[in-house]
């Protein structure tokens, strides 16, 4: 088969993938807390026709002939860059301004981490998400405290599901440091709890787990625990959401490109194609 072949098959499944990735960008446009993801292709093995050689006393160098093998998928990249502010007017509904995640732990007792702070106190007074799984951090006056010389001195194991005392307490809030207060039969204000967040020296490397959670990985390192406002992770907005940080005109632009290189790589095979006949008619 000639080599022209299989390089422009190559190209076609390396821009199937990349029309993949944008038709998911696209698709959660209005996804909230959406990060949107790009791929990026490589170059493959090349094949030497001709090696280099240094010139001599009788002759000029000559540089190598090589034939590449087409393309493939380097890297699928999340683009973590914020998502702009949508304003709700919903107390429990948080944006987080600046870098770092909600710690929710779900029914099987997993750890996962997320942007989307759409909140909520159930029945039982816990603070759950939209999926009923829990927001860590602590309960009753705060505890644990975050030393920035000490990134990670606050284990997981230190948090705990929050649940606040809503039966005597009113006017429930939460403070732009995850401080959840309340007032109560006196008119005094009571510290409930406290959310803490997760940061990551490499956010890139956490894995995407689906429902907008991520997972902590090799690649990500170790989450480093704060409350917000610290000096890892942003502080917390009420009253909105994080919006997709999808670009829509970038994302259609991108598909344009992605389907001229897939009729470009189609187009590479028909011609291989007919080569590939003409030399079987030499026969006849």
């Amino acid at each position: 088969m000639l080599k022209s072949m299989s390089s422009g098959v190559s190209g076609l499944r390396s821009h199937q993938t990349m029309l993949d990735v944008i038709a998911n960008n696209v698709a959660n446009v209005n996804t909230v807390g959406f990060k949107s993801s790009r791929v990026v292709f490589t170059d493959v093995y090349y094949q030497t026709l001709s090696a280099a050689s240094g010139a001599t006393a009788t002759t000029g160098g000559i540089n190598p002939s090589q034939i590449g093998s087409g393309t493939t998928i380097s890297t699928i990249d999340v683009l973590n860059t914020p998502g702009n502010y949508s304003q709700t007017d919903k107390l429990t509904d948080l944006y987080v301004s600046g870098e770092g995640y909600f710690i929710v732990k779900d029914s099987t007792g997993a750890i996962k981490y997320t942007r989307v702070g759409n909140l909520k106190f159930d029945d039982q007074a816990n603070l759950i998400d939209a999926k009923g799984n829990f927001i860590m951090g602590e309960n009753g006056a705060p505890t644990l405290t975050f030393d920035p010389a000490n990134p990670s001195g606050i284990a997981l194991s230190a948090l705990a599901p929050i649940k606040v005392n809503l039966g005597s307490n009113s006017s429930i809030s939460i403070g732009s440091n995850g401080t959840i207060t309340g007032v109560d039969n006196t008119g005094t204000v009571q510290t409930l709890g406290r959310i803490f967040m997760a940061s990551f020296a490499n956010p890139d490397g956490l894995s995407q787990e689906g429902s907008l959670y991520m997972g902590a990985t090799g690649s990500s390192g170790a989450p480093m625990i704060s409350n917000p406002g610290s000096t890892i992770a942003g502080t917390l907005i009420t009253g909105g959401l994080e919006q997709s940080n999808v670009d829509l005109s970038q994302q259609l632009t991108n598909m344009i490109i992605a389907e001229r290189g897939f009729q470009a790589n189609s187009r590479v095979i028909t011609t291989s194609d007919e080569i590939l006949q003409d030399l079987i008619n030499l026969k006849r």
